[in-house]
């Protein structure tokens, strides 16, 4: 089929996730067709710098054959076998024991699932269970971020506070909300670090208007991702972890976009010395070549689980799924055996964050902060006072849009565009990346004027 029947057949049949579908109508699919390195390609041959890293998951780009071939040869050994009823296979056990040995010392057991959004859920089945296995059934309570982003299972969509998906379905009731730590937005007055112990101390009095003896578990992503690459201020995440010291309560950190790398360390709980109960993590554990998730379960957790419990009911299908292992095994090697994880830290995260901070001088940009291989640029009508640009003018999808014309992939989140490109960036490539978004910036400010 040629580009209009496909997109034709894309708008009869296909069900866009997160889409206007009025919109997609409207506009047409854009149809990519291949890919290469840190680049894609669309049908009619536009090569676009890939700056989201597929679904913040290609983090090793679109070219290692070792995982294609790793899957290959697994699906012609042994296609599928369940890890129900006593049974396992080579690569569960494998991927088990690696993962292991790069997470946290003290996580040492995994669950896997399909996606970030079961693994969510899994930690929801999880937090009860200890509970009730430590006779404190009355712990229930799970407190999250507001716009903060956990998945789009009815559970994880709970989890997550972003009130755009609340609004189409029934959240879970045993769930809390509290500030985010978005100083840019929502610091008023407030220097970084006042902001960042305030959001903080927002936990605090949540779990005493609710009762610690009531309050289950604290989950939040170590920087939000989907939410516009809200970097904590530095006085953020000390000063929770002196809050959940207090009290008897778990710490889910959700790793599924900044676990693997992305911020020059394995996971985001090593670059902010957090020590979680559970970490759910997806994405770049396969380098999105095969859907694979899971939870790590720390050690006091697992203890519990493993010895006090009986069966755990709880599982999937595709639990440990054999070819999505393999595809697991062969991208954790990679990334430590390339030494790629240290690259960033020491060489492409520097440099990142110079370039990038070069664009904060744009008239439009109100902020440009990065962080690893992650970035945000703040687009603004007013530098000084941060006024934005009129809602209806959607300024974040114009720049989206000039930057898809100028060859480079950025999201846009409201009026913020991000950016997670693949850990194998060179520093020319990020030369590239900026000079593209500066061009995009320079273009939506004409379409804005």
């Amino acid at each position: 089929m040629n580009k209009s029947q496909l997109q034709q057949h894309d708008r009869e049949h296909l069900l866009h996730p997160f889409t206007d579908f009025h919109d997609l109508g409207a506009q047409g699919t854009r149809v990519i067709t291949s890919a290469e390195g840190v680049y894609i390609n669309d049908i009619d041959g536009h090569r676009m710098l890939d700056g989201m890293s597929g679904l913040w998951c290609c983090n090793l780009g679109y070219s290692r054959r070792e995982i294609s071939e790793a899957i290959y040869e697994q699906l012609n050994r042994l296609p599928f076998y369940n890890s129900f009823f006593q049974c396992t296979t080579v690569p569960s056990i494998e991927l088990a024991d690696l993962l292991a040995e790069v997470t946290p010392a003290h996580m040492n057991n995994v669950f896997f699932t399909g996606s970030g959004s079961e693994a969510n859920d899994t930690n929801l089945r999880i937090i009860r269970r200890y509970w009730d296995l430590k006779d404190q059934p009355e712990k229930r309570i799970v407190i999250s971020r507001k716009n903060g982003y956990h998945g789009s299972t009815i559970a994880g969509a709970s989890l997550g506070g972003m009130s755009g998906m609340h609004k189409q379905f029934q959240a879970l009731d045993y769930i809390e909300h509290i500030q985010q730590p978005y100083w840019f937005g929502e610091g008023g007055d407030m220097s970084p670090d006042e902001f960042g112990i305030y959001a903080a101390r927002c936990l605090d009095e949540k779990i005493q208007e609710l009762g610690p003896e009531k309050v289950a578990a604290f989950i939040a992503e170590p920087i939000q991702g989907a939410g516009g690459v809200i970097i904590p201020p530095q006085t953020y995440w000390p000063e929770v972890k002196k809050v959940l010291d207090q009290y008897d309560i778990l710490l889910v950190m959700d790793e599924v976009i900044f676990g693997f790398g992305r911020t020059g360390e394995w996971f985001g709980s090593d670059y902010y010395g957090m020590k979680p109960d559970l970490m759910t993590f997806a994405k770049a554990v396969t380098n999105g070549y095969f859907p694979l998730g899971g939870t790590m379960v720390g050690d006091r957790v697992a203890e519990v689980i493993k010895s006090r419990g009986g069966e755990f009911t709880h599982g999937y299908t595709y639990s440990a799924h054999p070819a999505a292992c393999m595809a697991g095994l062969a991208t954790i090697n990679i990334l430590r055996d390339e030494g790629i994880i240290q690259n960033v830290r020491d060489n492409t995260a520097p440099y990142l964050a110079k370039r990038w901070a070069e664009l904060a001088d744009h008239p439009i940009v109100g902020e440009a902060r990065s962080l690893g291989l992650v970035g945000a640029l703040e687009l603004v009508k007013d530098k000084s006072s941060r006024e934005r640009f009129d809602d209806k003018a959607s300024a974040g999808g114009v720049c989206r849009n000039m930057s898809i014309k100028n060859g480079l992939v950025m999201r846009a989140t409201g009026d913020t565009m991000i950016i997670a490109p693949p850990l194998i960036l060179t520093t020319e490539q990020i030369d590239e990346l900026v000079e593209k978004a500066r061009r995009a910036l320079d273009d939506t400010a004409k379409a804005m004027a």
